[in-house]
């Protein structure tokens, strides 16, 4: 029995849903946008590459499983092209835009999604930078606190908060000479007066907009290879938060997890090692995600064709190999397109409600939504494995797995 045949009878057990789909071309971000939707745009296409907005099954919109359902697929509810490779994408709160970033340099793009009566994603204005000549492409975030805002910046002497309508710069992080030409892997709001800011290098920079510039504390990271890559990932929900009460998880090449309480940064809250593979040439793919429905669970990717979660409620600081609670190999069997080399994983996101549903997607345009069967004895009972195998955007379908 091949591999991928074994693992799709497997499938029956480990999974009480399985989804997957093919897009048209790969996509390294999974966005939810307004209304449950999702965005996934494509990053490496030369004639052009499609940001689409999606309606998800029905089956992803609710909280219980309903068994099969007539409409299985994801729809394309609107999309638009960009000249340029699309690495970020992120959905500003309470509108209708998105905004974009990726080489060759940091300027911004700022999208409209078109109203119900047509099916455009429009760019609407461009977001320059001082420095907008620089090669690095911006990491982005977004909130509308106050104002739909954008926090963006490739380095650390080169974050700024610029409102989305008018561009208008509101804020620009002071940071001092020596460190600041630190290159960046994430930034976020923690709400709409407290920045983070994560460097590759795995230090990361807490920022009060209402303080003078200069002022910004500092977390450093366990001693560690000059060429490992660090990215971080903060606990949803944190906005409107005290942000200071959700820890901060940092994933470096590695594999070494650490998790910070920003309330005392001179020691880990916990550390482990993850295991994964030994890491290949870069870390281009590198991420991190907190559960946004079941505490101290996390997942990690961008090591192979896999998606790692573990729980991370009995860790502590000795540095131990951790044991993932369960590991999603389905797009290392995908095959879509028959590619030669290995599909990579290229970025994930948990569901929004439901507690153990994840959306991955991989180097091979393949894009999976999965929720595995927790084991007795954890949450609750076991549930019945009901795994539906689809593939979409090329008039393929396989039959349902029941």
């Amino acid at each position: 029995m091949e591999a991928a045949d074994e693992w799709l009878l497997l499938s029956l057990r480990l999974y009480r849903d399985l989804h997957t789909f093919e897009l048209q071309a790969p996509t390294r971000l999974i966005e939810w946008a307004r209304g449950n939707h999702v965005c996934v745009a494509g990053y490496g296409q030369s004639d052009g590459n499609e940001i689409l907005q999606l309606i998800p099954p029905p089956t992803l919109l609710t909280k219980e499983t309903q068994g099969l359902c007539p409409e299985r697929d994801f729809k394309v509810e609107c999309g638009g092209f960009s000249e340029r490779p699309v690495y970020s994408l992120k959905y500003v709160p309470d509108t209708s835009l998105l905004v974009t970033s990726g080489p060759p340099n940091s300027s911004l793009q700022v999208w409209q999604v078109s109203a119900d009566d047509s099916d455009l994603i429009k760019s609407v204005s461009t977001i320059a930078t001082e420095n907008g000549t620089e090669q690095s492409w911006a990491k982005i975030a977004t909130i509308s606190a106050r104002a739909p805002w954008v926090l963006h910046g490739s380095r650390l002497d080169r974050v700024q908060i610029t409102e989305v309508e008018s561009r208008k710069n509101v804020y620009t992080a002071g940071i001092q000479a020596s460190r600041g030409s630190e290159e960046l892997s994430n930034l976020a709001f923690l709400d709409c007066n407290t920045l983070l800011l994560c460097c590759a290098t795995g230090r990361l920079c807490l920022a009060d907009i209402r303080q003078p510039q200069g002022l910004m504390e500092t977390m450093s990271v366990p001693s560690a290879p000059c060429s490992e890559q660090w990215c971080m990932g903060t606990r949803p929900g944190a906005q409107g938060l005290e942000p200071s009460s959700q820890p901060v998880a940092r994933l470096s090449s590695r594999g070494l997890l650490t998790l910070t309480d920003l309330r005392k940064t001179s020691e880990f809250l916990a550390l482990a090692k993850a295991k994964v593979p030994s890491p290949g040439s870069g870390a281009e793919f590198l991420c991190v995600s907190w559960a946004p429905a079941l505490e101290g669970y996390l997942a990690i990717s961008g090591f192979d064709g896999t998606v790692h979660v573990y729980d991370t409620q009995s860790w502590d600081s000795s540095g131990r190999e951790a044991e993932p609670i369960f590991v999603h190999k389905g797009h290392t069997f995908g095959g879509a397109g028959g590619s030669r080399d290995p599909p990579l994983v290229t970025v994930h996101t948990w569901h929004l409600q439901k507690p153990r549903t994840l959306l991955s997607a991989a180097s091979d345009a393949s894009l999976h939504v999965w929720d595995w069967v927790q084991p007795c004895g954890k949450c609750g009972l076991q549930m019945r494995a009901v795994p539906v195998v689809l593939t979409v955007a090329t008039g393929r379908e396989h039959p349902a797995v029941v």
